[in-house]
């Protein structure tokens, strides 16, 4: 399935000179929904995953199927305030200033074996915040799976040398 064909380009938005790669069209399209996240788990089927660690707010949509598919536990970061008791924190830059996840306490354990998923690898600034908590926890980061990479921004060069999977790859 051409997902490029599905996925909607919004042109300078949110702001001027952003093009942004709306999701909501795929979401919305159950066949290719349902395909992505099937695609998304398929290079982890047999690496005995135990949790899925996914970003606030967009990851959560495919993680969580994700996990389904793969038989693992979901754990959602979250940004700061959301939720009730905080067990690991970690903070990172952004283009335009910084941000912060976290996660609940005991959510991953050191035996677990972990996969961060995303919809977006931009920047790779959340996904390198969500390794830092694993390795903080002790427990083994096995790879990413993101639905869409945005390749010029290079990404991949400040993440844990590990299987990197994206789905859908667009250059800037």
């Amino acid at each position: 399935m051409d997902y490029k064909k599905i996925i909607a380009i919004r042109e300078n938005w949110p702001k001027k000179g952003i093009s942004f790669k709306d999701i909501t069209p795929l979401l919305a399209n159950a066949k290719a929904f349902k395909e992505a996240n099937e695609l998304m788990a398929k290079p982890f089927k047999n690496k005995k995953i135990t949790k899925i660690l996914c970003a606030d707010a967009r990851g959560f949509l495919f993680g969580s199927v994700v996990a389904h598919l793969l038989n693992a536990g979901v754990v959602v970061s979250r940004k700061p305030g959301k939720l009730p008791y905080v067990g690991v924190s970690v903070s990172y830059d952004l283009e335009y200033g910084s941000n912060t996840l976290e996660i609940a306490p005991k959510m991953i354990k050191k035996n677990d074996r972990v996969l961060i998923v995303d919809d977006l690898l931009a920047t790779g600034g959340s996904a390198k915040a969500m390794t830092k908590m694993v390795k903080k926890i002790g427990a083994k980061l096995v790879g990413y799976s993101f639905l869409i990479e945005l390749t010029d921004l290079k990404a991949r060069k400040i993440l844990e040398p590990v299987e990197i999977h994206s789905l859908v790859k667009y250059k800037i």
